[in-house]
């Protein structure tokens, strides 16, 4: 979403100040201000910022008319894009297991994997617990987040009711 609605504010605070000396001098040192002076978690966090100034630009130069029909085109996009938010970008997972020693957990869980996920790999595998333990860990994408608590039923009981935990990937900060 960013990727995509970024050119567009880009383009809409260039076509405004239009050679406007002062005006281009002053967006770039508001910009600079949002960009390097404040916390942005997520790319989406700065492009709202952006967004929004852009807004109050429009609103400021008197092209009020110009700034509502520019809120409504990203309000739409936004809307779309959450919407879609599944289907469009598949949210990859973090699912760890530890199953003993003697299991083949290679073949242990591919029939789990292959009902409940799109697509899963086998990322990591860890001895724990002086080697009578595997720590595994692999990327999935679900097929349904509904049967969340049916997977980890199903994949506690083959893993004897030991450790199994499911979260997001810790986001990377720069």
């Amino acid at each position: 979403m960013t990727l995509i609605l970024m050119p567009v504010v880009a383009q809409t605070v260039i076509m405004m100040v239009n050679g406007n000396v002062g005006t281009g001098i002053a967006v770039a040192g508001a910009f600079g201000l949002v960009r390097f002076r404040s916390m942005q978690y997520k790319a989406e966090d700065i492009l709202l910022i952006f967004v929004a100034v852009t807004i109050g630009l429009a609103t400021s130069i008197g092209y009020i008319g110009f700034a509502t029909l520019f809120t409504l085109l990203v309000c739409v996009i936004m809307a779309v894009f959450h919407k879609l938010e599944g289907q469009l970008g598949q949210r990859h997972q973090e699912l760890k297991i530890t199953c003993p020693e003697g299991m083949n957990y290679t073949e242990e869980f591919s029939d789990l994997m292959d009902r409940y996920t799109v697509s899963s790999e086998l990322l990591t595998v860890r001895t724990t617990n002086m080697g009578s333990l595997y720590k595994l860990t692999y990327d999935i994408v679900l097929k349904d987040r509904k049967e969340i608590q049916n997977f980890i039923n199903e994949l506690r009981i083959r893993n004897s009711n030991l450790e199994i935990s499911l979260g997001v990937f810790p986001e990377v900060s720069e």
